[in-house]
């Protein structure tokens, strides 16, 4: 861990066996975990709670201050999970007093030149691509991709194993289980695919497009849709699930194509 080319404050808290890379900044209030790489010229500042087995690529830049004109100075904090991977010229600022913390999951992967702003939480086993963009106080559930180039507006919400085409403008929430594409951006099925690698079985998936055709293809709007869901469709926890979050949303959830 002794480099001396690296600029690590005496009062940062470095765990067992992390490695540092010439030309590292390491502020004061810095705590990074068992085995975590800092590559050369990351820079982590104030704030910042690194996880264990962690890889910070060159030139990443850790607990920015947030871009917000509401932030006054206060103490905030980003904590980044075990085994997550953070590649070349990623940003991820630190929270605000809204949340007092942006949290990134374990066992992420940010994809070069990304953006994490202030108070988002990003769950477990996310991959946001490179040159993403999350704006403000967005939620990343477990296994969504956001697929590179697509920015996404403050307060958004998405959710659980839901997949985000390239270049797209995330605008309202993404429900879980789907994929979104095309300009404006439009469900545009169900993840079948990615759902299958992840052990869902077929009739779980099939329960899932059901509940969808419900949503998307029957003619209803979403009050309809949702009534007839749990009026017709056997209880579930994908359902429940699917439920849980249309109705929580604030943006409203992203709309089909033919809309």
């Amino acid at each position: 861990m002794n480099q001396p080319l690296a600029n690590i404050h005496p009062n940062s808290k470095i765990g067992e066996n992390v490695k540092i890379d010439p030309f590292v900044t390491i502020e004061e209030d810095v705590q990074i975990g068992d085995g975590t790489w800092i590559g050369p010229n990351a820079v982590i500042m104030d704030g910042a709670r690194i996880g264990k087995n962690c890889k910070i690529f060159p030139s990443a830049v850790i607990a920015g201050i947030p871009q917000d004109l509401k932030f006054k100075g206060e103490v905030t904090t980003v904590v980044i999970g075990d085994n997550t991977t953070i590649r070349e010229f990623v940003t991820v600022n630190r929270g605000t007093a809204a949340k007092e913390t942006t949290i990134i999951g374990q066992n992420c992967l940010l994809q070069s030149y990304s953006h994490v702003a202030h108070d988002c939480i990003i769950q477990n086993n996310v991959i946001l691509g490179s040159y993403t963009g999350l704006a403000g106080e967005v939620e990343v559930a477990d296994y969504a991709i956001v697929s590179p180039y697509s920015a996404v507006h403050q307060f958004v919400k998405i959710g659980r194993h839901s997949f985000i085409a390239g270049g797209s403008l995330v605008r309202k929430d993404i429900p879980p289980f789907v994929i979104v594409a095309n300009e404006p951006l439009a469900y545009a099925g169900v993840n079948s695919v990615g759902l299958r690698r992840r052990g869902f079985s077929i009739d779980r998936v099939n329960e899932i497009q059901q509940v969808y055709r419900y949503l998307y293809q029957k003619g209803m709007n979403n009050s309809q849709a949702l009534e007839a869901i749990q009026n017709e469709m056997e209880k579930s926890d994908e359902r429940e699930e699917i439920l849980a979050f249309i109705k929580a949303s604030d943006r409203g959830i992203v709309r089909g194509a033919q809309d």
